[in-house]
């Protein structure tokens, strides 16, 4: 099973945004630190989500399972719905992506257990 490290991170709110993805499972490791331009923290949260699904979807993956430490982005995918408008387009637009997994899981875990996506995301913010 491979095992995707999501995180999102804004300088200010909004912000220039990055990404983190650190994906493991493969034998190797994979690390990306994509910077996303101007938006809120939530919205690089589903940003992130989303690049690393197309990542995922690109590599061939079939068996994922997702951590993240975003409440909103774990809430809102479990109950396929997002409370506020803004995040409905990001949070369909992840949900028909997931489709594309035989095996696809999301787990909410605490900061602390995700520093390297973490470290990533703000790596990413300096590129903008």
């Amino acid at each position: 099973m491979i095992e995707v490290y999501i995180d999102g991170a804004s300088a200010g709110n909004p912000g220039p945004s990055g990404a983190g993805i650190f994906i493991k499972g493969t034998g190797d490791v994979e690390r990306y630190s994509i910077p996303l331009g101007n938006m809120s923290n939530h919205e690089a949260e589903f940003y992130a989500f989303i690049r690393a699904l197309n990542i995922c979807i690109e590599k061939g993956y079939k068996v994922v399972s997702f951590r993240t430490d975003s409440e909103l982005v774990n809430r809102s995918v479990e109950k396929e719905f997002a409370k506020n408008k803004a995040y409905a387009p990001l949070l369909e637009e992840a949900l028909q992506l997931t489709k594309e997994f035989d095996l696809f899981f999301l787990k909410w875990i605490p900061s602390s257990e995700n520093k390297t996506a973490d470290s990533l995301a703000r790596m990413a913010i300096q590129k903008n």
